[in-house]
């Protein structure tokens, strides 16, 4: 308010202020100017450390040793093959299991192969997989069944192909044709064209024993690493563990695996093929950390679900629900309001869930009583039951924001 009588004062007059100190405020020029300095010299120094790393990122871009790949690349949109030989029908090949010779301790390995020996034996069989997907590729391992032209792999390493490369020992790389698959066993048949080919031999794995040695072959981290071998022992038998929703019974062992080993041979000291590694415990639990815990499907097993694949294409007796779809996703629920469950994105004509009134964008929510909010929990409930078995299913269908209750019939999967 004084100001406003003596609009002539000086500003800091000694008059115009009642508190505080009448001394002229201090000018901050010359710490300005240090600041603005410091700021040049940091912008100076970020940019030339920008430029000194774009120019090592090209050196090492131009230096063919050095390699950027890793893990799934995206490919675009690949087409169908046209060079996919055609799968023989009703194949008649039946895979035999040559009897084992008796027991061997570790120690004396009488009559055992060296690891030497095992692997110039067996890497002729072990072949390269890699599978073109509709968003990027995926690779694994397999193992020579026949001369012409079958071979077995895990049904998780060709989930999803579109084309399908095999790669043998020669360096010769060939199209495969999905002879089937069964995702309960997590094995799967592939037919190439060609009459050559030296098929493993192939052991009784109900003839192992905790302890025995045993050794590992495939590609870990995709063919760059190609044809590796690791040893270990037989860790335990008739491992029972539960991955998406169905229960295996497993080889365990501490022969190193690791992504890119799926599919390939786990062999005992005669060089015989007694399993076909499908997991490390790190797939399927928090195993950060976690080594030393692989498993691999008996050679009995392999058997069994290899002859059916070459004769019908499928295993019998596998459920079928005659629907297509995946697990409702967090922000689907949120945003669109629905309830977790398993969202169906294709029903098959004609087939149980189509007869019932099932439609696409149906979403399952119980099933035979058991609630569902996932695609793993529909296929657990599903693999407990048969073929030919009667279910009931709660269903809420968005377009109409209710939920009913159907029953159907079980078929047969075929494929």
């Amino acid at each position: 308010m004084e100001e406003r009588n003596h609009p002539n004062m000086e500003p800091w007059d000694r008059d115009s202020y009642e508190t505080g100190s009448t001394k002229p405020p201090k000018s901050h020029g010359g710490a300005v100017a240090v600041l603005l300095i410091a700021v040049i010299l940091l912008c100076s120094a970020a940019t030339a450390l920008g430029i000194m790393n774009i120019k090592l990122y090209r050196k090492l871009q131009e230096d063919p040793s050095v390699s950027f790949s890793a893990g799934t690349q995206p490919t675009g949109n690949p087409t169908e093959p046209s060079d996919a030989p055609p799968v023989p029908t009703g194949g008649s090949l039946s895979l035999d299991l040559q009897p084992t010779p008796g027991e061997v301790a570790n120690v004396s390995q009488e009559g055992g192969l060296s690891y030497q020996e095992i692997y110039e034996k067996n890497i002729p069989s072990v072949v390269s997989i890699t599978c073109t997907l509709s968003g990027g590729t995926a690779s694994g391992t397999g193992v020579v069944l026949s001369a012409d032209g079958y071979l077995v792999t895990n049904s998780h390493v060709v989930e999803g192909a579109r084309i399908i490369r095999v790669r043998f020992t020669d360096d010769r790389v060939m199209t495969a044709s999905l002879v089937g698959a069964d995702t309960v066993s997590d094995l799967a048949v592939l037919y190439v064209e060609a009459d050559d080919l030296i098929p493993a031999e192939f052991g009784d794995s109900s003839r192992l024993r905790v302890g025995d040695a045993v050794a590992a072959i495939g590609d870990p981290l995709g063919e760059e690493f190609r044809g590796t071998m690791t040893d270990g022992i037989v860790s335990a038998i008739n491992r029972d563990v539960t991955t998406g929703g169905r229960t295996m019974t497993l080889i365990q062992t501490n022969a190193a695996l690791n992504s890119g080993n799926s599919g390939g041979p786990l062999i005992n000291c005669y060089g015989q093929v007694v399993g076909i590694n499908t997991m490390k415990i790190s797939t399927f639990v928090d195993g950060a950390g976690v080594e030393g815990l692989g498993f691999a499907i008996p050679s009995t097993t392999v058997k069994e679900i290899v002859d059916q694949l070459i004769a019908q294409g499928y295993v019998s007796g596998r459920p079928d629900l005659g629907v297509t779809g995946e697990s409702v996703s967090q922000l689907n629920q949120r945003y669109y309001r629905l309830p977790a469950g398993f969202l169906i994105s294709e029903v098959e004509p004609g087939g149980g869930a189509a007869d019932a009134g099932i439609v696409a964008g149906d979403i399952i929510v119980t099933f035979n009583g058991t609630r569902i909010q996932s695609a793993d929990e529909l296929e657990a409930a599903l693999y407990a039951c048969q073929a030919g078995d009667s279910v009931e299913l709660t269903l809420y269908r968005y377009r109409t924001g209710r939920q009913f209750d159907v029953k159907l019939t079980l078929e047969e999967a075929d494929g």
